[in-house]
């Protein structure tokens, strides 16, 4: 057993080393690492917690189960069991051998990131205490601590300079998106598996700004169609979730990627203003079909306008797949209804132009 400054050196059982959770899914080429070790043996030690969980050294671990390894030497260091240590040790293991890809880099930035929140939050709160402490006039305010929202905005820049070396954290905040949508399993499944799509984009080099605005189009378009379909809500409110999910898919093959992302989701704040409006209005009860106000023949004019070759709107394959018993129910009943309707304006019509030429 050897010992240097903040760690000891140790004979392990390679099978008593414990992986635990960690970023790293790709490890990259082990064939040639493990043919590095076997030409020039172990360059530098694999590092361990005093628990046997791994901190420094998955690739060579890899290696080394490979070539048949069963005992090594390993460095364990103490004071390295917090959480947010081992992190930042794992992230200089890989900055010093195989960089991570781009959404292993994110998780990794993701869990530093509240890490380092959590940790200024605990400090700052030890600091309003020492105060109330040291001054009895003080009401326990800290004066002069950030605010949570810059607090937030410090583990963001920190833990994107720690991961990456630079203080830009937008890109690895869009991967994290993705990666929240691939993962939650309340949201519908060609989401989810879009947003899988998209990570496979990102980790093969493609634009993340690219795949997010994707992601942000199908999210929006989606909420759009959920309105549209949702039968709790007014007509005018459906009918403009539908015709704004309609515009935007039509737009998909002429509108650039940032074109498409900026009409959904205007379209949805839009559809959104107006079901608030509408939520806000008084609710009366809908009137007996005795009582109901008859509208003008202008009103039906213009109702038939807007109604001129609706059907060429849309299409029957589409419908017949996609409509519920509900809605198609619905549509029954509003043809059937319209049907008598005309019928009766018909015959009314008949007899009127019969008394017109009889007189």
């Amino acid at each position: 057993m050897t010992s240097t400054p903040g760690h000891i050196e140790l004979e392990r059982s390679i099978d008593s080393i414990r992986i635990g959770a960690r970023h790293r899914t790709d490890l990259g080429d082990i064939e040639a690492l493990a043919a590095s070790i076997k030409r020039q043996g172990l360059l530098q030690p694999i590092t361990v917690t005093p628990d046997g969980i791994l901190v420094c050294g998955a690739r060579r671990l890899a290696a080394l189960r490979q070539l048949g390894v069963r005992k090594l030497n390993v460095w364990v260091r103490s004071g390295i069991s917090d959480r947010l240590t081992q992190l930042l040790a794992e992230q200089d293991d890989n900055a010093l051998h195989k960089s991570l890809g781009p959404t292993e880099a994110a998780s990794l930035y993701r869990e530093v990131k509240m890490l380092l929140a959590e940790d200024a939050r605990h400090r700052q709160e030890a600091s309003r205490f020492g105060s109330e402490q040291g001054n009895r006039s003080s009401d326990g305010a800290a004066t002069v601590a950030a605010p949570v929202t810059l607090l937030d905005g410090y583990a963001r820049a920190q833990a994107a300079l720690l991961v990456t070396g630079r203080r830009s954290y937008t890109t690895l905040d869009r991967i994290s998106d993705v990666q929240r949508i691939a993962g939650d399993e309340s949201l519908d499944s060609i989401l989810r598996e879009q947003a899988q799509l998209e990570l496979g984009v990102i980790d093969n080099g493609g634009s993340v700004t690219s795949a997010h605005r994707r992601l942000n189009t199908q999210l929006a378009v989606a909420e759009l169609e959920s309105l549209a379909a949702d039968a709790a809500q007014p007509a005018g409110i459906r009918q403009a979730s539908s015709m704004a999910a309609a515009r935007v898919h039509a737009a998909e093959r002429t509108a650039s990627v940032a074109e498409l992302e900026q009409l959904a989701r205007e379209a949805l704040v839009r559809v959104k203003a107006e079901t608030k409006a509408k939520n806000k209005r008084p609710v009366h009860p809908p009137p007996s079909p005795s009582s109901t106000t008859k509208l003008p023949t202008r009103a039906f004019v213009f109702l038939w306008n807007d109604m001129h070759d609706w059907w060429l709107r849309y299409d029957c394959a589409e419908l017949a797949s996609e409509l519920t018993a509900e809605q198609w129910e619905l549509f029954e009943a509003t043809v059937a209804s319209t049907t008598a309707f005309a019928e009766e304006l018909r015959a009314l019509r008949a007899d009127s132009g019969a008394v017109a030429r009889e007189a």
